[in-house]
């Protein structure tokens, strides 16, 4: 019996989930929700890039797809620049019985000691009263940094300090609101952005630290952050927009989860604009860009992670890897018990029905 998802959000990773929800048999799609009014009354396989006709037309509000009554919701609505928003949505589906599996709000990968108790709490007093259950995931933070290097770690006999990477040239990616308002792509370098103002690195990849540190059982004592940036020595275009000389163009920054004044745990992200810019940082795996999870210990690793597409470059394939988690991952959500779940306690997604064999 197929599962009943409806769908919030149509951007980067949002198109390519519903995409995956409306070719899999297993789920039946009750539903699209949109926040642009110009998308109102689209079909959803149009949003979805398909040539499909569903015949489910976009809504504009969540009472309308509620009416619907999906068993999950997958929630792919922008989530960087509306924290507060996003939780509410998530509260109301959740008490509203229905469970919920996506992208955002980030911080809900692993929110215990990220999150004030008065955020955390009202969310799962919703999933108790719906008896439902919510797993936001993702790329990085998401698998990258969770499943991955748990993984790894599940092998080794002693471990002293874990590291994961993503280096990427990101001027393929046209997330317009992540890269100039968020990230600062573009900006003089004397305006500090929204993600490099004090703790807000933290705060967005302190739920992953937490989260590995919870399954090596270990406490981080605390979590400390850094960057680096470079301007761009001349200007030049991006799928997103435009780059002016000056402007920030390559960005590097590290956040480390401390134990007994080590860093432990960290997480480091190298983001050029073009592939020329800082040739002495980390480079990739492949062209374009790579994830890497390195581990210190008995044994040690340094495994580099290429996601590729025959559709796209590297960042569509990473936002395809980032849609198929959550896609994949809401059988489990749906048959969990109710509450916030994580990587820790789901069981392994593996994709089931998801191979075939050309003849």
């Amino acid at each position: 019996m197929s599962i009943r998802v409806a769908h919030v959000g149509t951007g980067n990773v949002g198109r390519l989930a519903l995409a995956g929800l409306i070719e899999s048999p297993k789920y039946e799609l009750t539903g699209v929700c949109v926040s642009t009014p110009e998308k109102v009354g689209l079909d959803a396989g149009r949003l979805a890039g398909l040539d499909t006709v569903t015949g489910i037309a976009a809504v504009g509000d969540l009472d309308t797809l509620l009416a619907t009554e999906p068993d999950c919701v997958v929630y792919c609505a922008m989530g960087d620049t509306r924290l507060r928003a996003a939780m509410a949505d998530c509260r109301r589906l959740l008490a509203a019985g229905v469970n919920v599996v996506g992208s955002a709000p980030g911080m809900l990968q692993f929110p215990w000691q990220a999150l004030p108790v008065d955020y955390i709490t009202p969310v799962e007093d919703a999933a108790e009263k719906g008896n439902s259950s919510l797993f936001i995931t993702g790329v990085d933070p998401g698998f990258a940094n969770d499943l991955l290097p748990l993984a790894l770690t599940g092998t080794c006999q002693s471990v002293e300090r874990v590291r994961c990477m993503e280096i990427a040239d990101y001027a393929t990616y046209d997330g317009t609101t992540v890269m100039f308002e968020v990230m600062g792509f573009g900006k003089s370098l004397d305006e500090v952005p929204m993600l490099l103002q004090p703790g807000i690195l933290g705060r967005a990849w302190g739920p992953a630290i937490r989260q590995l540190a919870a399954g090596l059982g270990i406490v981080v004592d605390d979590i400390t952050e850094s960057y680096e940036r470079v301007p761009a020595p001349t200007a030049f275009d991006i799928a997103a927009g435009h780059i002016p000389a000056g402007g920030l163009a390559a960005l590097r920054f590290e956040v480390r989860g401390m134990v007994a004044g080590e860093p432990v745990i960290v997480i480091e992200h190298v983001t050029r604009l073009r592939e020329d810019l800082c040739p002495e940082w980390p480079q990739p795996a492949q062209g374009g860009g790579s994830y890497r999870v390195e581990i210190v210990g008995e044994p040690s690793y340094h495994v580099d992670i290429r996601p590729m597409s025959r559709k796209g470059d590297h960042n569509y394939a990473a936002i395809l890897a980032a849609a198929g988690r959550i896609v994949n991952s809401i059988p489990a959500v749906v048959a969990a018990p109710p509450g916030i779940r994580t990587t820790l306690d789901l069981p392994l997604i593996t994709g089931p029905g998801l191979v075939s064999v050309s003849a």
